[in-house]
């Protein structure tokens, strides 16, 4: 099924897919994005991606207070002054091992987080090994049949996808260089 951005019951759908374990492609602040609810959805997006490794996929969430839940780490103030924005950052999980989690600027984003309760995994919308794709056209010919909706907001080209900033140890490492730009101050 596609929808249209504008379309009034585009939230109440989402939440509602999203809450019971479905996935949705839609605009993501960046790129588009294959989203669906942590942890029920990792096996399917994985799959529907063809990707076979373990790298885990970034979360996101509706708040910088959001990372409480998943982290003890406490954020640095320049680090959590580029939220909400296009920066993922890696942090301790609470569990082991580490998170990537966002906090979009979206603020539709932020609320459906909010709405369904719990983290979104978001992943770029291409099969594993190729290049994200932007064209709505081509997402829906690709993954219409894979997913269970899939969020029209246009064609979204020649933008960049977040950058990934690893916060685990000092200095700051970028991961990824994406759409956030690091301040120099907390590469160092």
């Amino acid at each position: 099924m596609v929808l249209k951005s504008a379309d009034l019951s585009r939230e109440e759908r989402l939440v509602e897919l999203l809450s019971t374990g479905g996935i949705a492609i839609m605009p993501c602040d960046t790129i588009y994005g294959i989203v669906g609810r942590v942890p029920d959805t990792e096996a399917r997006i994985r799959a529907i991606k063809g990707r076979g490794e373990t790298n885990p996929f970034l979360m996101l969430i509706e708040s910088r207070s959001a990372v409480e839940r998943l982290s003890d780490v406490r954020l640095d103030r320049e680090v959590a002054a580029l939220w909400p924005g296009p920066l993922t950052v890696v942090i301790p999980a609470r569990e082991g091992g580490t998170v990537a989690v966002r906090v979009p600027s979206d603020p539709f984003l932020r609320r459906l987080v909010a709405c369904v309760g719990a983290p979104l995994y978001s992943t770029s919308v291409n099969r594993s090994g190729q290049p994200p794709l932007g064209a709505i056209s081509e997402i829906i010919r690709e993954f219409e049949e894979s997913v269970n909706v899939i969020v029209d907001g246009g064609d979204i080209l020649g933008r960049e996808p977040s950058t990934i900033l690893d916060v685990t140890q000092r200095p700051y490492r970028i991961l990824r260089e994406g759409a956030c730009r690091i301040p120099p101050s907390l590469l160092r």
